[in-house]
């Protein structure tokens, strides 16, 4: 085994160590479901990473592929009575299908363009969950969503669906990592870097863009599957242009083309809004300046920036 995949594995075994001793450690369950929602957001965060860190793609209607996900496996669940199991993979089709549909005209385009094009579809599939009432709900939202169960073993409780959440973070983490290693993740960064030079050497970024876009939204499709089940309810407002800059918010603080950037900034936009009840009225204002201290501060994410303290730190300490 190479030093580097050793490396890797050590991480992963130590991301599992510290996810399972949170499990068993905390037993307050409104902890544990904010933990909860770290890990949704952070597969939110994984999966736009990979599209707008690594290919250099905007987007700036996530948000819609996370209410894609969320409102099948409602409807499917709850209208049709179907076994959430089986609604996953159907979600998780519908999302893909929607982001190839979406991708084929939007992805030519590209910068400030691409993102207008991306926001418009977001807002579409927001007025549709909004005023289709006879299948959304409408505004009020759609209740009665099943919790998930394998056999006789309920998820209903805190702390098993904390434990499904980030099991499914860490199949992402390993699954984008593996696509990041190989000779796909290193053709995505290439067309970052320079999309003229990646079509000069021969990557067909075209069909490269709509595969990584389309493993984005599978990824937020899942996410809104998990989201779904956790809190029973879901409306309009969960999916809205807001949310999405939020999840683009999460991959540039942590720090784009970065795994755990990714996890790292879903955590502190997660928490951040827990942190600042104490500010009462000014929450939003507060919130704000943080974010712009942080962009300020570290332009390329706490991840890079934090290691570039350590580096420098490391240096004068040895020289």
């Amino acid at each position: 085994m190479s030093s580097k995949l050793l490396r890797k594995t050590a991480s992963y075994g130590i991301f599992w160590i510290a996810v399972a001793a949170a499990g068993m450690s905390i037993d307050n369950s409104y902890y544990l479901q904010v933990l909860t929602f770290i890990g949704i957001h952070s597969i939110l965060a994984l999966g736009l990473n990979m599209l707008m860190g690594y290919a250099g793609q905007i987007s700036l209607g996530h948000a819609a592929f996370y209410g894609l996900g969320a409102y099948t496996t409602a409807i499917m669940t709850v209208h049709y009575d179907l076994s959430p199991w089986l609604a996953l993979p159907c979600a998780i089709c519908l999302v893909i299908l929607v982001a190839f549909i979406v991708g084929l005209p939007t992805l030519k385009l590209s910068g400030y363009y691409l993102g207008m094009g991306t926001l418009g579809f977001g807002m579409i599939v927001h007025i549709i969950f909004r005023e289709w009432t006879s299948v959304t709900g409408g505004a009020s939202g759609y209740v009665g969503i099943p919790p998930l169960e394998l056999g006789a073993f309920s998820f209903s409780s805190s702390r098993n669906y904390f434990y499904l959440v980030w099991c499914t973070v860490l199949i992402s983490i390993v699954l984008c990592q593996r696509l990041i290693d190989s000779r796909i993740g290193r053709a995505l960064r290439s067309i970052h870097d320079s999309e003229h030079a990646s079509k000069a050497v021969g990557v067909n970024t075209r069909n490269l863009k709509l595969q990584v876009f389309m493993l984005s939204a599978a990824l937020a499709g899942v996410a809104g599957f998990l989201y779904a089940h956790f809190v029973s309810f879901i409306s309009p407002g969960t999916f809205d242009f807001i949310v999405s800059i939020r999840i683009v918010t999460m991959v540039v603080i942590g720090g784009m083309a970065s795994i755990w950037g990714a996890l790292l900034g879903a955590s502190l936009l997660t928490l951040l809004p827990e942190w600042l009840h104490a500010f009462s009225d000014f929450e939003m204002i507060v919130y704000g300046l943080i974010l712009m201290l942080v962009m300020i501060i570290l332009p390329q994410g706490l991840t890079r920036g934090i290691l570039d303290i350590y580096e420098r730190s490391h240096k004068k300490y040895f020289k």
